[in-house]
């Protein structure tokens, strides 16, 4: 009986958690292959350019490639939150008509 809530959830918290988890997966999908796309230059340049080899080291590759992750993944967060945002206000709109 403790691990049980007395609240009700809304139809629209649920349609909120939907887009909010569809973000997520969409955003660690761009994410795995934004950093996959940037991981084989930036790996291959610090072996084969001397200046990369020079000036590159372990912790700067590192994060490039994060970085390129960390962009695609909020990136594709954002325009799908954004998107469904979109959807829910037009069919407020169309709803009202």
């Amino acid at each position: 009986m403790a691990g049980r809530s007395f609240l009700i959830r809304s139809p629209k918290e649920e349609e909120s958690n939907a887009a909010v988890r569809e973000a997520v997966l969409l955003g660690a999908r761009n994410a795995a292959i934004a950093g996959s796309v940037v991981a084989v230059p930036t790996l291959v340049g610090c072996r084969v350019l001397p200046w990369a080899k020079a000036n590159l080291n372990y912790t700067a590759q590192a994060l490039i490639i994060s970085a390129a992750c960390i962009a695609g993944f909020f990136i594709t967060a954002d325009k799908t939150i954004l998107r469904n945002a979109r959807q829910n206000t037009i069919g407020k709109l169309d709803k009202s008509s």
